[in-house]
Formats: structure tokens, C-alpha cells, sequence
């Protein structure tokens, strides 16, 4: 930790004299000051690594709501301030050998809402649907779910009103009136309009969170830091560990070798939506009870209540089941706005939160160059080119699989991914990119393809959220621990782009033999980062480990855009089918 503080302290004065703010606080560097030496925190031996799931008897993934009343409530933005999404869910899930699955349309879709608490004057409807998760063998459990709504509230419902104001707070009650099954009243504060200086003031981002203790501690932690939005970047409740008896490994394929296809438990995702992202109300950040609109009996208020939560898919998400299905409870639960943002899919779609664009890439489904308007790869051409940088100055991207990661596990296991989308995400200057997936928390110099670039984006990986398969720890450049290549490949999308290096430090070898240059800081810890956009061209970036006090940072730095010096492709016209 020494070492750290010394770069802390030696950046000081520079970062001051360069970039001439007083946004900038002394004592933490910016990515002005680097490229950084590589630095390494050793493993702290006292940390609880091997996280443990809560189990199906803890009372708080336990059911509280009676008959079509709604639970597992949730907010999500839509492309723009103006709009968001209310997601719930009503009904049980029933899961055996034999199940009937309930009728969505026996139960509407409603939520009322207003920016005063009473009375809710405005009403906004939406769809719903079931989803099942089926194996044709004999022996495993089917499920299906209870009903999934989701409705968007938009400016076509609120004419009168000119659409949902900016960086607003708004109560809401979502439910079916009629039966009647209504939910108690929450709020949540809509984004700021999309612009130069309008910003959220904390994001929080988090990736493989699961559900054990270390998770709520995780969560604990996040929300004692207030954020205005949470991105998750991929691996949620960790269902696909479990057999469909909910019998759980940390390995399924170690534990579960012999079973036909790979199960999953699907009322996992039931117990994450319920438990998963939650408050206690002697939280420091918890307001009134009786503001909440919650009867004494409840003791927490879900955080995606009020808290709009932005998903990306992961790995564990696949949860492959008859007719080769995939993500099919990822596509049902989440709300997505992906057709406001051009994209035909749920596995990637962009949005704005004030002058940042955020851009969700998926790292499971097609992402080469193809013919096909509706591609991923088409529709993030597209994407990048209708943005406006005097609006949006910040652009940010994510997905779940890192493409760069100095860690043994998943080492440079999309390569091919990277290969594809690398030049095109460099060429529109992408500032930031954050990934989860491996199980530690690093934090790269600017750099594009492997090589360090004062215009490319800095990468951030924080697939450090507390599951239950334990953090990564050993490093591929260690002595023994470089992977053998033909173990790396992509085996989702069925390529192999990963080769030794060809030129540099580690010309001719798989891996480094020490730490890489471009590998600033990596960690092995739970915990979560907090991303503050100051204005046009500074931002602050601090990761927060598990075991630490609340708002102590464990890395922190100011990632400084440069626009004059890093020209972008020009914003281009596609009218004219450029």
C-alpha cells in the first residue's frame, strides 16, 4: 500500500499544473500523469474470498407479498431523460415436473405516477409475459415464472406534461388497479437532459455480483456512496450453478459432470430480485418509513425501486435449455431500451445519462463485421456515428468478458472480440471501457491493442461483486501460470483469435513474464467503483474494496479526456446512407 501512496503524492503538483481546475483534488493523480508503472496489491490473507450463497430458507428471498400484489420492483432508463421504464413482477413461480403456467393477460399492466405523492394524476400502461425454463430429460425440474411487466413511461402518455422532466424526483404505483393489487408508492429521480454540463453525480458499476453474503456487503457498500444509477455489467444471481433441485457448486461442470444438459435453479433469480439489491432502514441514506410508502411490517426498501439499474448480459446468463433457447430469464426480467436506441436485441443497446453515452455490447452473440443491418457490429457503426460530442462528450462503453486482463482466469478469452470492435470503438474515442467477468479488480493505462496510446480508452475491470466462485487471484504472468493458448478460445462463438504476441516486451511469448506495462493497478477484493463526470473532460473513478470503511477509496485517479489532442471520427449522416 506504500507504494501506492507514493504515487499518489508524487502526481500531485503535475496533475494540478496541467490541467488547471479546481475540480481537481490534491493528492490524486490523473491519467494525464501517466502511462503509471504496473502496480500489484498483494492478497489480503484476512479477506473472506470464498463468498457463500444465501440459502433458501433465509427469510429475507422468502416470498412477502400476497396473491397478484407486485414484488421485484424495478426502474431502467430508457435512451433519454424523458422516459424510463417500470418493471414487477406479480404471481409465483411454480417449479417441478409438472407446472401450468399463469396467464399474463389475466393481470394488467399499470402504473400510476406524478411528482407528487398524492395523488399519482398521471397513468401509463405496458405489456407482460411468462417465461419457462424446460429440459426434456427425465429427473429435472421445470419452472415458469410468475407474471413480468413492464411498462414505459414516455412523452405519449404525458403529452399534457411535455414528457418526464429532467433530473426530477416522481412517485409511482405499479400494479393492476382493478383487482385490486397495487403496489405501495416509490420514487425515483429521472437523469439529467443530455448536454455538456449535465451530468449524474455518482454511478455506481458492478459486475458479478450473485447472491451470498459478500453481495449484500458489496451492496451495503454501494449504496452507502448515493448513486444515481447502477450498471451492472454482466452475471447476476448465478442460477446456472445450481441444479434444478437447487442443489449448488462453486464449479458446475467439477461437481456436475455427468448431468445431461446443464441445469439451472431458476428461482434464483426470484431470490436476487427480491433480496439482492436492498437497504436496511437504519441505512444512513434511508429516508422516513412513512415517505417510503411502506407498512410497518417491512423492514428494507429494494434499491432498483428507486435506483434505475442498467443490465448487460454475462456468461451465466445463457442457461441454455430445450430447443438450444438461451437467456431466456435475462431477456424476460430485464427491461431494455433497445428499440429506442435502433437495436433489435436486449444484448446490446446504448443510452444517455446527461452528457455521457453509454454504449452496452454483448460478448455472447455475433459481433464481427456483417451484411446484416440488424448485427451488432451494424448497429454499433451506426450507433457511434449519431453521436454528438458537444452533447455528449463522454462515451462510454461496456460488456461483460474483458479484453484486457493480466489475471490467470479468462485470460485474453475474447480476443476475438476484441479483434473485431477494438479499431472501431478507437476511432470514435471511447474514453472508458468497463467489463467484469473475472473476479479481481485492474485497472489499465490508455492503451489500444496492447499498446500503451495516449488516445485510447482506459480499461476498467470490476467483476469483483462477491459471488460464489471465489476471487481470481493468480496472474498470467507469474511463473506457471500462463495458460496454455489452445485453451483460450471463444467458445461461445466458436473462434480462436488468441496468439502469441508478435511484437513488444512479450514478442513471441502467450503472456508477460511480469506484470504488463499496460496493467496500472490490479487488485484480488470484492467491492465496487463509483464513476462522478466533473464536466466536459474530467471524470473520477474510485473503487471501493469490501473490507474497507464507507467512502474509503482503494484506487481512485481523474481520467482526463483530450479532445484537441485525440480527434474522433465526425459525427456522419446516415439519411444519406453513409
Amino acid at each position: 500500500m506504500g507504494l501506492v501512496s507514493v504515487l499518489l503524492i508524487s502526481f500531485c503538483v503535475l496533475s494540478i499544473s496541467l490541467v488547471g481546475t479546481d475540480n481537481i483534488v490534491v493528492g490524486i493523480p490523473t491519467t494525464l500523469d501517466g502511462p503509471f508503472k504496473p502496480v500489484t496489491i498483494p492478497l489480503d490473507t484476512t479477506f473472506r474470498g470464498h463468498a457463500v450463497d444465501l440459502p433458501d430458507t433465509d427469510p429475507r428471498v422468502q416470498r412477502v407479498v400476497q396473491g397478484f400484489e407486485p414484488e421485484q420492483i424495478s426502474v431502467s432508463l430508457s435512451t433519454t431523460h424523458d422516459s424510463v421504464w417500470i418493471s414487477w413482477i406479480t404471481g409465483d413461480f411454480q417449479i417441478g415436473e409438472s407446472i401450468k403456467p399463469l396467464n399474463p393477460k389475466t393481470v394488467a399492466s399499470v402504473v400510476r405516477y406524478g411528482r407528487l405523492r398524492f395523488p399519482l394524476i398521471h397513468k401509463a400502461t405496458g405489456y407482460s409475459l411468462v417465461y419457462n425454463q424446460l429440459y426434456p430429460f427425465v429427473g429435472l425440474q421445470n419452472y415458469t415464472s410468475g407474471i413480468i411487466h413492464h411498462v414505459r413511461l414516455t412523452d405519449s402518455v404525458a403529452v399534457h406534461v411535455g414528457g418526464l422532466k429532467p433530473n426530477t424526483l416522481y412517485h409511482y404505483q405499479c400494479g393492476d388497479p382493478s383487482i385490486p393489487a397495487m403496489s405501495s408508492t416509490y420514487y425515483f429521480k429521472t437523469m439529467p437532459a443530455s448536454g455538456p454540463k449535465s451530468y449524474p453525480s455518482r454511478i455506481a458499476i458492478v459486475g458479478d455480483l450473485g447472491l451470498t453474503y459478500n453481495t449484500t456487503s458489496t451492496v451495503d457498500h454501494m449504496i452507502g456512496n448515493n448513486p444515481d444509477l447502477i450498471l451492472l455489467v454482466g452475471d447476476v444471481c448465478y442460477a446456472n450453478l445450481y441444479l434444478t433441485n437447487g442443489t449448488g457448486a462453486d464449479c458446475y461442470s467439477c461437481s456436475f459432470s455427468q448431468t445431461p444438459i446443464h441445469e439451472t435453479y431458476q428461482p434464483r433469480w426470484d431470490y436476487w430480485g427480491r433480496i439482492a439489491l436492498v437497504y436496511w432502514m437504519n441505512n444512513k441514506l434511508a429516508k422516513p418509513r412513512m415517505e417510503l410508502g411502506m407498512s410497518k411490517s417491512l423492514y428494507m426498501q429494494p434499491v432498483t425501486s428507486k435506483i434505475p439499474i442498467m443490465v448487460v448480459e454475462g456468461n451465466h446468463e445463457i442457461e441454455k435449455q430445450v430447443e438450444n433457447q438461451t437467456f431466456v430469464a435475462y431477456s424476460s426480467r430485464f427491461a431494455f431500451p433497445s428499440k429506442e436506441s435502433g437495436s433489435s436485441s436486449a444484448f446490446y443497446y446504448s443510452f444517455n445519462a446527461g452528457g455521457i453515452h453509454f454504449i452496452m455490447l454483448g460478448g455472447y452473440i455475433a459481433y464481427n463485421k456483417s451484411v446484416s443491418p440488424a448485427h451488432q457490429y451494424k448497429w454499433l457503426e451506426k450507433d457511434l456515428a449519431k453521436v454528438d460530442r458537444k452533447v455528449t462528450p463522454w462515451l462510454v462503453a461496456t460488456w461483460h468478458p474483458p479484453w484486457y486482463s493480466t489475471y490467470k482466469a479468462h485470460y485474453r478469452e475474447a480476443e476475438c472480440m476484441r479483434t473485431a470492435m477494438e479499431d472501431l470503438l478507437y476511432q470514435y474515442g471511447v474514453d472508458i471501457i468497463f467489463n467484469g467477468h473475472v473476479h479481481a479488480y485492474e485497472r489499465s493505462n490508455r492503451l489500444y491493442n496492447y499498446t500503451l496510446d495516449p488516445c485510447g480508452p482506459v480499461h476498467i475491470t470490476v467483476g469483483d461483486g462477491g459471488n460464489r466462485e471465489k476471487m481470481a487471484i493468480a496472474h498470467a504472468d507469474e511463473p506457471g501460470n500462463c495458460p496454455d493458448p489452445s485453451t483460450t478460445p471463444d467458445e461461445y462463438m466458436a473462434g480462436f483469435c488468441a496468439f502469441n504476441f508478435t511484437s513488444g516486451p512479450a514478442a513471441g511469448k502467450f503472456c508477460w513474464d511480469r506484470q504488463p506495462d499496460y496493467s496500472a493497478y490490479r487488485e484480488s477484493s470484492f467491492g465496487h467503483g463509483i464513476f462522478e463526470v466533473k464536466n466536459e473532460t474530467q471524470a473520477l473513478w474510485t473503487w471501493h474494496r469490501n473490507q474497507d470503511m464507507y467512502n474509503s477509496p482503494g484506487d481512485q485517479i481523474y481520467i482526463v479526456r483530450q479532445p484537441e489532442r485525440c480527434p474522433t471520427e465526425p459525427k456522419v449522416d446516415l439519411r444519406f446512407g453513409a
